[in-house]
């Protein structure tokens, strides 16, 4: 079992302590609504579920599985770099997973840029410069109160400039309800597409995985706001929510990419829908 998984199974063991062949509908309910899968997502598990009151195994496994979408290979481009745009609101683990993100593709022999546009806060450019000293990775950043567009313009070109394979851009946590803020993300996408056609290449947000499914109401302001591309879910190795994520992979459709396990340059999972499943159905039956 995964080392985050351990809380959720904690929360399922408290409903149901005893492994089974099979369980009923009605415990099968009371262990998804423990591990934090919202009603509604719950009540369409059941109904797509054999009309046996005996749930087994793989016919729930099959049912779970199909709540993740995969992630639509990109058109091969040999235009340098990739850039992604990294967004979400405060306190989600932003800034950590950008760092764990770009050690990653350092170690798959790939070249980064960091691009410091959280220009909204001093204390986060700084947070992202001790990142990139720690893991040996270059930057862009200017001071606090700068456009942060502009540090996302100057990344791009500079990694063009250089051939480097991998842009990550940070930017300033906000809240999906601020106005301002979410006109400064609008522009840092325009500004994006200036320095490179049809970047960024990946608009990616981090959500809380302790927020549970409150974080769906976030990721549809956020797809209304500039568009989602694809989802990191973080911080689950310190919530017993874990089942949260089929709500949120319902809700929002776009593909999981990783899962965020602590705090750590190497504890970024690759997300894998199977493992996830399994480790959830393990803690059901025998």
């Amino acid at each position: 079992m995964f080392d985050f998984f351990k809380k959720t199974a904690q929360a399922i063991r408290s409903v149901a302590p005893k492994k089974e062949n099979t369980v009923s509908k009605e415990l099968l309910e009371e262990i998804l609504l423990e591990a934090d899968v919202t009603y509604e997502c719950v009540e369409e598990i059941i109904y797509y579920l054999p009309p046996s009151n005996h749930v087994k195994r793989e016919p729930l496994r099959k049912v779970l599985l199909s709540y993740f979408i995969e992630q639509k290979a990109k058109p091969l481009n040999d235009q340098k770099p990739f850039v992604e745009l990294i967004f979400g609101v405060n306190g989600a683990g932003k800034t950590t997973t950008i760092a764990k993100l770009a050690y990653k593709y350092k170690n798959e022999g790939k070249s980064v840029l960091l691009s410091a546009a959280d220009t909204f806060r001093a204390a986060a450019i700084e947070q992202l410069k001790r990142w990139a000293q720690k893991i040996d990775i270059p930057i862009v950043a200017t001071k606090q109160g700068h456009d942060p567009s502009a540090v996302a313009y100057d990344a791009i070109n500079s990694a063009k400039a250089k051939g480097i394979d991998n842009v990550i851009i940070d930017t300033a946590g906000r809240l999906h309800t601020q106005s301002n803020l979410a006109k400064e993300l609008q522009k840092i996408v325009r500004i994006c597409n200036k320095a490179k056609e049809n970047a960024p290449d990946r608009k990616v947000l981090v959500l809380d995985g302790t927020q549970g499914n409150s974080a769906i109401n976030q990721a549809h302001a956020f797809n209304e706001m500039i568009g989602i591309d694809a989802l990191i879910v973080t911080k689950l190795d310190g919530t017993a929510k874990g089942g949260a994520i089929f709500s949120i992979a319902k809700e929002i459709q776009k593909p999981i990419l990783y899962l965020g396990v602590g705090e750590d340059k190497n504890q970024l999972e690759i997300f894998d829908k199977e493992k996830f499943v399994d480790a959830l159905l393990d803690e059901i039956f025998v």
